[in-house]
């Protein structure tokens, strides 16, 4: 069956960096478009980030773009959000999910599948 397990998050100040993981199995994971979103608490789920299959297309919410940059490693089934710059806002639970083809749908939102997701805290 179709798993994301999420990883990397944790406590960090402001200014700093994390690099979140989403490790994959169950799937073709080369042939299908990914995203991230997060959730922080008492607010509704944001989406933050996608790319397409090979790698080749990005996308990001404008609250993070030029901070936050999405990748993958398809000969690993992974893929990465590399958070550098972080600001109290960016606190949330971060979830990786997986998009029905291999490219961005119309709705950035409408994923198949979805991790557990990790914590991501930025504090001082």
């Amino acid at each position: 069956q179709v798993q994301l397990v999420e990883s990397g998050g944790g406590l960090v100040q402001p200014g700093g960096s994390l690099r979140l993981s989403c490790a994959t199995s169950g799937f073709t994971f080369s042939s299908y478009a990914m995203s991230w979103v997060r959730q922080a608490p008492g607010k509704r789920r944001e989406w933050v980030s996608g790319i397409n299959s090979s790698g080749g297309a990005t996308r990001y919410a404008d609250s993070v773009k030029g901070r936050f940059t999405i990748s993958r490693d398809n000969a690993k089934n992974t893929l990465y959000l590399q958070m550098n710059s972080l600001k109290p806002e960016d606190t949330a639970d971060y979830y990786c999910g997986k998009y029905r083809r291999s490219y961005f749908p119309s709705d950035l939102n409408d994923n198949d599948y979805w991790g557990q997701g990790t914590q991501v805290t930025v504090s001082s």
